[in-house]
C-alpha cells in the first residue's frame, strides 16, 4: 500500500551553524564518504541541485541500527569535541530541527523570543523524505473531516507563507501552483476513486471529475487504460528540502541560536525524584533540557518537535509522553534525461493514481526530477530501503506512466513519518505546564508547516491555542500508561547501541533526513497491532533507528 511521505523531496545547502567559522564537529550516521567505491555521493550545486557521482545511484537508506542510548558519545559538540559547554537561557527551546522545528523557532523569533534550537543536524528530519504535495483536497480521506478544515487553512497560507520565507531568507522554496490530478486504471480503482469525489463534493471542494480522454488530454503520457479521474486545480506542490534550506537561514537571520547537539533529557523543577513523580506532571513544570553535549539550556517554554522520537526523550512524565510512533515511507527519486526534457515536458503536474486498490504518486519537479513514492510500512524505526518497497513504486508507476521505466534512477530513500492515533497532529500546550508539543503530523508535515508556525507562535506568546487548532490540542488523548519495568534482552540491548559514527565528517554534504533532534530513552514502540507488517519485514525483533 502506498500513500504520501510527510514531512518526508532537490538538495539543499548544508545545515547552518550560529558561528560560521566553528562549525560542529563530530560525525553524521548515514552520510556517505567520497571515497566509498559504488555509492554515488551528492555535493549542493549553486542552484542547491543535487550532484550526483559514481556508477551507481545513491540509496540514502542508512544502516539498520538501533538508537543511541542517553549518555552515549553519539553527538555533536558545538565548538570541537573537547570544549566545555556553557548553560545557555532562553524564552523558548525548540527541541528538533526539522521543518516544523524550524517553522516554530522561526515564527517565534520573529514575536521578539529568544529562542534556541537544539539539533545536531537541522535542516534534516522526515521533510527530507517528502514529496512535498500540498494536497488538502486529494489527500481527503473518510473519518478525518476535522483535518481537512487545518489542512485546507494551511493550504491557503501557503502562497503568501512562501513568499515571506524566499523574502526572509533569499532562498527559493520550490513552490509551484501546477494542480494534481488523480486517475484510476479499471472499473474498481475508478469506483474508489468515485467514493473519493463523493466526498470531495459533500465536503463543499473544488475538485472536477475527468474521463479518462480528458485525463490525457491533460497529461498526454498517462497509460491509454487510465479510466477516469479527478482534477483539483488547488492542490500544489513545494521542495521540501528547498525548503528547510529557506527555514534555516530564516531562522537564523531571525536571531535563533542553534545548538548542534542531541536533547538528552527535559528538565523539571517541582515534585520529588520519586518513581511516583516520575510518572505524572502534576506539581511540575518544564524548565529547559540537557543537551548531549553537556550543556543545560534553561527555558521558559520548551517545544517538543522531535518527529517520530518524541516520545522518547528522557526526563517526559509517563501521563505528558505523546503517543507517535514512527511510520515508515520508501520512495524515489528519478531524472529526466535531455533527449526526452527536450520535446516537452515528462508531467506537467503532480498525479496521483490508484493502482489495485492502492496509492502512488509521481511528482514533478522544474529541474527535471520525478519523486515517486511512497509504501507505508509499520514496521518500528526501521529505515531499510528495500527491493520490494522499490519494485512496487516502480511497477505501479509503470502502469500508470510507461515511460517512466527511462528515466534515470538517482536516489532512494526511506523515512519515517510521525503518526499519531488519529493521523492528525499535536498542537499545543502539553499536561506539563512549560511543555508544548508539535509533533505527530503523520503524512502532512510539509502541508500543516504555516499553519503550524502560526498556531505556536500564537501558543508561545498568549498560552492558548486559536479556535481553528483546539481540536488538535494534545490533551484529547489520555494519558499514556506506566511504561513496562522490565524491557525484553533483545529491546534493552538494541534501545542501547548507539549507530556508528565517522570521525571525519564531511559538511559539503546536505543534512541527513533520518537525524533525531532526541537522545531516545527506553524501548521503541511496537507496531500498530491493526495493521499488518509487510512481507519484507526484516528478521530481527530489535527495534531499529534511523
Amino acid at each position: 500500500m502506498h500513500a504520501s511521505a510527510e514531512d518526508g523531496a532537490t538538495a539543499t545547502a548544508p545545515p547552518h551553524h550560529d558561528d560560521p567559522h566553528h562549525p560542529p564537529h563530530g560525525a553524521r550516521p548515514g552520510a556517505v564518504s567520497p571515497d566509498e567505491p559504488n555509492v554515488a555521493t551528492r555535493r549542493p550545486t549553486p542552484d542547491g541541485a543535487a550532484a550526483t557521482t559514481g556508477a551507481t545511484p545513491r540509496t540514502a537508506g542508512p544502516p539498520a541500527t538501533a538508537a543511541p542510548a542517553p549518555g552515549s558519545v553519539a553527538e555533536h559538540r558545538p565548538h570541537g569535541a573537547g570544549a566545555a559547554a556553557s548553560d545557555v537561557r532562553c524564552d523558548v527551546l525548540v527541541i528538533g530541527g526539522g521543518i516544523i522545528g524550524l517553522v516554530t523557532a522561526w515564527r517565534a523569533a520573529q514575536r521578539g523570543l529568544r529562542t534556541v534550537l537544539a539539533d545536531p543536524a537541522p535542516g534534516g528530519g522526515a521533510a527530507q523524505v517528502a514529496a512535498g504535495m500540498l494536497a488538502a483536497v486529494t489527500e481527503t480521506h473518510f473519518g478525518e473531516e476535522t483535518l481537512l478544515g487545518l489542512n485546507l487553512a494551511s493550504a491557503r497560507r501557503y502562497p503568501d507563507f512562501a513568499a515571506e520565507l524566499t523574502e526572509a531568507s533569499g532562498q527559493p522554496t520550490g513552490y509551484r501552483a501546477c494542480g494534481t490530478l488523480a486517475v484510476a486504471l479499471d472499473s474498481d480503482d475508478r469506483a474508489q476513486l468515485r467514493d473519493l469525489h463523493a466526498l470531495q463534493q459533500r465536503c463543499g471542494l473544488d475538485a472536477r471529475w475527468l474521463t479518462g480522454r480528458e485525463c490525457r488530454r491533460l497529461e498526454p503520457l498517462l497509460a491509454p487504460g487510465v479510466r477516469g479521474g479527478v482534477w483539483v486545480e488547488g492542490d500544489h506542490q513545494i521542495d521540501p528540502r528547498l525548503l528547510a534550506a529557506a527555514l534555516l537561514t530564516a531562522c537564523r537571520r531571525a536571531g535563533v541560536a542553534f545548538r548542534h547537539s542531541w536533547a538528552r533529557r527535559l528538565t523539571l523543577a517541582g515534585a520529588g525524584g520519586t518513581r511516583e513523580a516520575a510518572e505524572h506532571a502534576e506539581g511540575r513544570r518544564a524548565t529547559g533540557a540537557v543537551l548531549a553535549d553537556g550543556a543545560r539550556v534553561a527555558a521558559g517554554q520548551v517545544v517538543l518537535a522531535g518527529g517520530s522520537l518524541s516520545g522518547r526523550l528522557a526526563g517526559l512524565p509517563a501521563d505528558v509522553v505523546p503517543p507517535v510512533r514512527p511510520v515508515k515511507g520508501q520512495l524515489l527519486r528519478l531524472r529526466v534525461p535531455a533527449p526526452l526534457a527536450a520535446a516537452g515536458p515528462f508531467l506537467s503536474r503532480t498525479v496521483r493514481a490508484v493502482v489495485r486498490g492502492g496509492q502512488i504518486y509521481l511528482v514533478p519537479r522544474v529541474n527535471g526530477e520525478l519523486i515517486v513514492g511512497a509504501t507505508t510500512e509499520e514496521l518500528g524505526w526501521d529505515t531499510t530501503v528495500t527491493a520490494g518497497g522499490l519494485y512496487e513504486l516502480l511497477r505501479d508507476a509503470h502502469e500508470v506512466l510507461p515511460g517512466v521505466t527511462e528515466l534515470e534512477l538517482v536516489e532512494t530513500l526511506a523515512g519515517l513519518r510521525p503518526g499519531s492515533p488519529d493521523n492528525a497532529p499535536l498542537l499545543g500546550p502539553s499536561r506539563l505546564p512549560g511543555l508544548v508539543l508539535a509533533t505527530g503530523h503523520h503524512r502532512n508535515g510539509v502541508l500543516l508547516t504555516p499553519v503550524t508556525g502560526d498556531v505556536l507562535a500564537d501558543v508561545l506568546t498568549t498560552g492558548e491555542l486559536p479556535p481553528h487548532a483546539r481540536p488538535f490540542t494534545p490533551l484529547r488523548f489520555p494519558p499514556a500508561p506506566t511504561p513496562a519495568t522490565t524491557p525484553t534482552r533483545a529491546t534493552a540491548s538494541a534501545a542501547h547501541t548507539p549507530p556508528p559514527y565517522d570521525a571525519s565528517p564531511s559538511y559539503d554534504t546536505p543534512p541527513p533526513y533520518d537525524r533525531s533532534p532526541v537522545v531516545p530513552a527506553g524501548p521503541a514502540p511496537a507496531p500498530a497491532p491493526d495493521r499488518p507488517a509487510p512481507a519484507t519485514r526484516p528478521t530481527t525483533d530489535a527495534p531499529q533507528e534511523p
